[in-house]
């Protein structure tokens, strides 16, 4: 008998796990190749794992709302076939047990016979979020404990702010009982963590934050303690590039079936900037600096939701606009529809954010980490200008945007940074508005 061991799969340079949100078949399940096996959420997007075999649900190793990962084995599925090419089930079970960097993990101590009984009296009776889980797991709650707080959510669900009220209502009553009893409280449980006051008045909305905002935020926070951010601008002359879309957009349209963008153009400026300025395009790694070989470009891209996800374009620098422009129509409508697979948001080395697309002019982005820059777009206006001409200096209606490059000012200084904006105006500016798409 052969068996095929599904893996948590790679999602992306910065993610080392994911959280099983879904199964989708059970062990004994017949499943053709191809069909979807589980959901999994990450920090950016939720993703639908097939199977790469037919066969049958052998075994399965997590449960749902479990934190794997990636690398690990999840499950197994026995293809019909001789044994021999693949793992069995209980070898590919101890694999399960490996860490990532190769270690195996500890085993979980032994359950008395004592624990054991206490642990099958309590079956939840609904269910709790992993990040709710966390909480409890910190706090040292049980799940008894949990089961007598009166959550706030659909079907009575426990919600964060449910777990922290329990909390906070829990060492006030602690504290309440130290004090009639005459007994001190250790610093360390009054110690609590200063947040501002937040007011409600009649009328107001509180709104949960989804798990991809949620994760959005932590990251985005992080980004902002790892790395010292730094933001360089200047303001770009792009009139050529207007010219030469306003010309060629029609017949591209008609060729390709896609509107033709500004996008592809300057992302077309960055990959060839970025060759003449590779620390652009690193990731650091305590002391080390990682230059990148590929360069893969991240796009920003809102979502109905208000939510934001950056699907990247791989090896961005064999692409021509023609190619970069149906890349992005790709991703842009595979994010807004939640149709982006796991490869689609990884390994991603300099990201571009394009807020003018809502006409805005200039924005300080944040660093979309490991990553060590990234360049905000802002909107294209006309302004007036002074030109140089043979003549003299005449005034002129030109078509301006500004570009601002926010940056790792560990690695990279304001003059590298500097340079590269530059460059990448200069790429515009200098663009053949007489060239062909």
């Amino acid at each position: 008998m052969a068996s095929f061991e599904i893996v948590m799969p790679k999602l992306g340079e910065s993610i080392t796990q994911a959280t099983i949100i879904r199964w989708l078949v059970k062990e004994g399940d017949p499943v053709l190749e191809d069909d979807n096996l589980l959901d999994i959420a990450t920090d950016k997007v939720d993703s639908e794992i097939p199977s790469p075999v037919a066969g049958t649900v052998e075994k399965i190793f997590f449960k749902e709302n479990d934190v794997v990962p990636v690398g690990t084995v999840i499950a197994i599925i026995d293809t019909g076939g001789k044994e021999g090419g693949r793992e069995t089930g209980s070898s590919a079970k101890e694999k399960a047990e490996v860490s990532p960097a190769g270690k195996m993990s500890q085993p979980a101590p032994a359950q008395t016979a004592s624990d054991k009984k206490a642990s099958e009296k309590i079956i939840p009776s609904r269910f709790y979020s992993p990040l709710v889980k966390q909480i409890a797991q910190k706090e040292n709650i049980s799940l008894s404990e949990l089961e007598t707080i009166k959550g706030s959510g659909r079907d009575g669900r426990v919600q964060k702010k449910d777990i922290l009220s329990f909390i906070e209502n829990r060492v006030s009553a602690a504290g309440q009982s130290r004090a009639a009893s005459g007994i001190a409280q250790p610093e360390q449980e009054i110690k609590t963590e200063e947040k501002p006051l937040m007011s409600f008045e009649s009328g107001d909305v509180i709104i949960e934050m989804d798990r991809v905002r949620r994760i959005t935020a932590d990251h985005m926070i992080k980004s902002v303690q790892t790395s010292a951010h730094v933001t360089n601008m200047l303001e770009a002359d792009v009139t050529p590039v207007v010219n030469w879309r306003n010309r060629v957009k029609d017949e591209f349209e008609k060729r390709e079936g896609l509107k033709l963008t500004y996008l592809p153009v300057f992302l077309e400026a960055v990959t060839k900037a970025i060759k003449e300025f590779p620390v652009i395009n690193s990731s650091v790694d305590g002391d080390r600096i990682i230059l990148k070989k590929r360069i893969n470009l991240g796009i920003a891209v809102a979502l109905p939701d208000t939510n934001l996800i950056v699907p990247v374009i791989k090896n961005a620098d064999n692409l021509n606009i023609a190619g970069l422009a149906k890349e992005i129509t790709r991703l842009a409508s595979a994010a807004r529809n939640n149709k982006l697979k796991p490869e689609d948001i990884s390994d991603g080395t300099f990201t571009v954010t394009n807020f003018g697309t809502f006409r805005n002019t200039i924005g300080t982005p944040i660093i979309n980490q490991p990553q060590v820059a990234i360049l905000g777009i802002g909107t294209i206006e006309k302004k007036p200008a002074v030109l140089e001409t043979p003549e003299g200096d005449v005034i002129a209606i030109r078509h301006k945007m500004f570009l601002s490059l926010t940056y790792d000012h560990r690695i990279i200084n304001g003059a590298y940074a500097g340079a590269w904006l530059r460059k990448v105006a200069d790429y515009l500016e200098q663009f053949d508005h007489n060239r062909e798409i």
